[in-house]
């Protein structure tokens, strides 16, 4: 179905437009495979407990300073 220029589609015309356009997308993307997801999702997992276990001692330091300089 192809709509002449400067052709009005109605909205379930547009509509079955937008949704062949997205197929269309979605057949280009690279799915990752299971393990490749598992890989990235362990990675993430160990990212954040570095970074929060920095953060804790980040906060533990800093306080014991601002406890010793208040007392």
């Amino acid at each position: 179905m192809s709509v002449a220029k400067g052709e009005k589609l109605g909205l379930f015309g547009r509509l079955k437009r937008w949704f062949r356009l997205v197929k269309g997308e979605l057949k280009k993307v690279h799915w990752p495979t299971k393990k490749e997801i598992t890989t990235y999702t362990v990675v993430v997992i160990v990212a954040v407990v570095l970074v929060a276990t920095a953060i804790w001692l980040i906060d533990l330091g800093l306080s014991y300073l601002i406890k010793l300089i208040l007392h």
